[in-house]
């Protein structure tokens, strides 16, 4: 049976009415009403995920980042998207860049770069999504943190750690020049900053150990959230630094979640805990729960990651604490939920082979107020209705049997509703009934020696109808490039796990890794203590489907209005699209409304595009507006900071070490001799008015805007971590418009302040050069302007021209009735370089490659045998073979595999 016949199946067939009596109470919404409203919602409105696989965990600047895009959606009557975004987000949250990636057969590969232009050392949030899932909450689109270390540019290394001490909190930090050496007796200024304004500073010198301790008072508690202390070190040059204070203060939350929601009186049963830490990671506990007379009721310790479980029986009228150690030595005690009698609650007991295996239970008091009550209790996996039932309250137990052999894998929400529609319990269960796609993985040697030939065989075997499916391989050297696979996010416990919970999920393989024996209550902890809300149910028993924006994409589309220059709309106009580097050449005509759409289109990223209104009759009267380009807003609360690296210099040693060696040996050139005298480029830092500001996140060269007629055009495409608002016509730093700022950007030129509509009247090929300041440490610019971020624009040091012609000068004049710009297309795909050692000779050269084999381009129709050969690098030990895939009906497999080399 196909996966699809099996879904359809299994909703037709759990739909079922458990009788009542004439005399018991009848629902307000008759339950096939209910059923029929919720099933619109999930037949019409599908759920897709996106899951991207990296090369290797980690990188360092300078590096290419290599990751192929997978996607997979619940239902099959439909057109799924043909684009994902994968956008970078640095540490403080500013966008450093969007990619568009094109989608075929349900996966995409690409990419990035790290120029060390304009990634530095920090840790780099990765958001990918679909224009779909847009219509939705983001806190299910795919998020991954990719630390990026730095051992080209970097000149100050530190080591931060964080100590209580009373009032205070000790941040002790151990600095290292470039060559690693420990920085001994040199004088330096610190300063703490909430982001923008210093509230603690002082000077310092460095021990005999290269150490300094900062003293700091935990009074300011509240801007360590999103402060950073500035470290300059005075060296042969003044070495800068800064370092994030967010897990600076020890503070540990624990929550406790009864299951089913409540704790009922007189009602034994499972409580889950979870304790995270400041950094927002799962920390060590061990306690007791305790009764307002102080009687010990139940005792805990959680299994590893913060999580666990116990039972207890609470009594009425009667209040528990949970006494709390950690790790550390310290104690605190935690309020557990009030006590109810009026509740009831769905829990689960076991499964098995055959059956999901729950139960409705109360109190017996409670029971004789609701029995004969009707409820409804509804399933849902992955999108789908795979149960739902009406049930009379016969007795405070109610057994339910849910069949699950016929179920998809992943999470199953089991809702309790009441008949006016208003959940009132729930509880989620993990199943696994059909097998993940069977991928086994052999070498043609146990071990091998460096830069020895590798036979890899790969049997993919996918059991559903042999439906098509996609493959990516990356083969690491573990030594160089360290990392425990539990605290990967792979393919299966993405797709079947984190996308479909709310929230940081810390080390999403362990749920998955076979070798740790505690992994089944681990999960259910996890399932107790985790939110899940794709949707209300309360609004779909009632028929009130959500709103949607954006429809699945089938390709990039431009769009835009074209009105006449009394703002009239044009219909019936003609417009042509051209993009030279892309060979295109489209036309469109405008509708009732004035609109044009050109769809469908494919070309690659930064290609120059025109839209050209001069076909028509009165086209020097024309004006193009363009439809701007909506991406969701940037969530700075995201919980996957919790991944963040703090020591990054540490944590990847083993990496940068290498890495040092890498572009040493790449990067070595003959020796030349310079006779031409270089041309030193303007920057801000030349300006009075701008000297106060530090390095700019951003300077986009002014090449890039060749054959821009509308500077203001371009800039609102090219002003990366700035947004511009169409309704007050200004510009923004998007981190602090999206949370509700509408302090605007300051714009310079020359050093001179000028205005948004000054804009347009520079003359775009004299612009040397754009920088983008998005803070001002100082306040220099910032306390005289009144502004938030600056954008300085600097032009070419005058030249003596000769006079210009009437044409010239028309030629300039920017033209409404055309318009060029550099929309966002697909990413320029390139193939990862495999080396030959086929000769002594070829043998002969350094190889301190960390990726040795990365191939995204494995497609099979059905169950087969694919081989595949490259060649080791020079790093011994072992090497990590990961294996990760989805087919076109959802189904995902992944499988990690080590060889030996000597």
């Amino acid at each position: 049976m196909s996966k699809v016949n099996r879904i359809v199946f299994a909703i037709i067939a759990f739909i079922v009415t458990i009788p009542y009596a004439k005399s018991q109470e009848k629902p307000a919404i008759p339950i096939n009403t209910a059923v029929e409203n919720v099933q619109k919602y999930f037949s019409v409105y599908p759920v897709e995920k996106v899951h991207m696989h990296f090369d290797k965990p980690y990188y360092a600047v300078g590096d290419t980042l290599w990751f192929k895009t997978y996607l997979n959606t619940n239902l099959f009557n439909y057109s799924p998207s043909k684009i994902a975004y994968v956008e970078v987000l640095n540490g403080r949250d500013s966008l450093i860049q969007t990619m568009r990636i094109p989608l075929k057969e349900g996966a995409g590969n690409g990419q990035l770069i790290l120029d060390p232009q304009f990634y530095a050392q920090d840790n780099y949030r990765f958001r990918a999504y679909t224009k779909w899932m847009m219509n939705f909450d983001m806190g299910y689109y795919f998020n991954k943190v990719v630390t990026v270390g730095d051992a080209i540019n970097k000149k100050l290394g530190a080591e931060i750690t964080f100590t209580p001490d009373g009032s205070r909190t000790k941040a002790t930090l151990q600095f290292r020049g470039r060559d690693g050496q420990l920085l001994v007796k040199k004088k330096l200024t610190w300063e703490a900053n909430d982001g923008w304004d210093a509230f603690d500073k002082g000077k310092g010198e460095t021990d005999e150990l290269g150490r300094l301790t900062v003293n700091l008072s935990n009074k300011e508690s509240d801007k360590f959230k999103k402060g950073r202390i500035v470290v300059k070190v005075e060296d042969a040059e003044t070495l800068v630094g800064n370092y994030p204070l967010a897990n600076a203060l020890f503070n540990a939350d624990v929550q406790f979640f009864p299951e089913g929601g409540d704790l009922i009186a007189g009602l034994a049963k499972k409580v889950a805990f979870k304790a995270v830490a400041s950094n927002g990671k799962g920390i060590r506990i061990k306690g007791k729960i305790i009764d307002s007379k102080k009687k010990e009721v139940a005792t805990f310790e959680d299994l590893g990651l913060g999580m666990g479980t116990f039972s207890m029986l609470p009594v009425l009228g009667e209040t528990y604490k949970a006494i709390v150690s950690f790790d550390n030595g310290t104690e605190r005690s935690f309020d557990l939920p009030a006590v109810v009698s009026d509740k009831i609650n769905v829990v689960f007991t076991t499964q098995d082979a055959e059956f999901i295996n729950l139960g409705l239970v109360t109190n017996e008091d409670y029971f004789k107020k609701v029995e004969g009550k009707p409820y409804y209790i509804f399933g849902q996996l992955n999108g789908h209705l795979v149960y739902a039932a009406q049930v009379s309250i016969k007795s405070s137990v109610v057994a339910i049997k849910i069949p699950k052999k016929e179920l998809p894998n992943g999470i199953v929400q089991l809702t309790l509703i009441t008949p006016d529609g208003q959940p009132i319990s729930e509880r989620l269960v993990f199943i696994q009934p059909q097998q993940l796609i069977d991928i086994k993985v052999s070498s043609d040697k146990p071990s091998y020696a460096r830069k020895d030939l590798v036979k890899l065989k790969l049997n993919l075997n996918n059991y559903i109808d042999s439906l098509p499916g996609t493959f990516s391989v990356s083969v690491v050297d573990e030594k160089k490039v360290p990392y425990n696979d539990d605290d990967d996010r792979g393919i299966v416990s993405n797709m079947l796990l984190t996308s479909d919970l709310k929230g940081y999920v810390e080390k999403p393989n362990y749920y998955f890794n076979s070798k740790n024996e505690n992994r089944t209550e681990a999960l259910d902890a996890l399932l107790l203590t985790q939110g899940f809300r794709r949707f209300e149910y309360a609004d779909l028993i009632k028929g009130k489907l959500p709103m949607v924006r954006y429809m699945p994409e089938e390709g990039i589309v431009i769009s835009g209005i074209l009105r006449d220059n009394v703002g009239k709309l044009q219909t019936g106009a003609g417009l042509l699209l051209t993009i030279p580097g892309g060979a295109i050449k489209k036309d469109a005509y405008t509708d009732a409304q004035g609109r044009f759409a050109f769809d469908k289109l494919v070309f690659a990223d930064s290609l120059k595009a025109t839209v050209n209104a001069r076909s028509n009759a009165n086209y020097r009267s024309l004006v193009i507006t363009m439809d701007p380009t909506e991406f969701p807003k940037i969530d700075e609360e995201n919980p996957y900071k919790s991944s963040f690296v703090q020591n990054i210099d540490q944590n990847l040693q083993a990496y940068l070490d290498n890495s040092k060696k890498e572009f040493r040996t790449s990067n070595l050139i003959e020796e030349v001799v310079v006779t031409k005298r270089v041309e030193n480029k303007q920057t801000s830092k030349d300006f009075s008015a701008l000297s106060g500001l530090s390095m700019p996140e951003h300077r986009i060269d002014g090449s890039r805007f060749a054959g821009c007629n509308v500077l203001s055009m371009c800039l609102n495409t090219m002003l990366t971590g700035i947004t511009y608002d169409t309704n007050t016509l200004k510009y923004y730093i998007t981190r602090n418009y999206n949370q509700g700022s509408r302090v605007p950007v300051q714009f310079f030129l020359n050093g001179m302040p000028i205005d948004e509509p000054s804009l347009n009247a520079i003359q775009v090929p004299e612009i040397e050069s754009v920088e983008i300041f998005l803070r001002d440490d100082l306040g220099t610019v910032r306390n005289l302007y009144q502004n938030d971020g600056v954008v300085s624009i600097i032009t070419k040091k005058e030249k003596k021209q000769p006079r210009m012609t009437l044409a010239q000068i028309e030629a300039m004049l920017p033209k409404s009735n055309v318009i060029d710009f550099y929309p966002l297309g697909y990413i320029k795909e390139r193939k990862f370089y495999t080396p030959k050692y086929s000769t002594a000779e070829s043998k002969q050269t350094s190889d301190y490659r960390t990726t040795v084999y990365w191939n995204p381009d494995i497609r099979i129709e059905k169950s087969g045998e694919i081989n595949l050969e490259f060649y080791n690098a020079d790093g011994t030990g072992k090497y990590k073979v990961v294996v990760e895939g989805n087919d076109l009906g959802g189904n995902v497999g992944r499988q990690v595999y080590y060889y030996d080399v000597k």
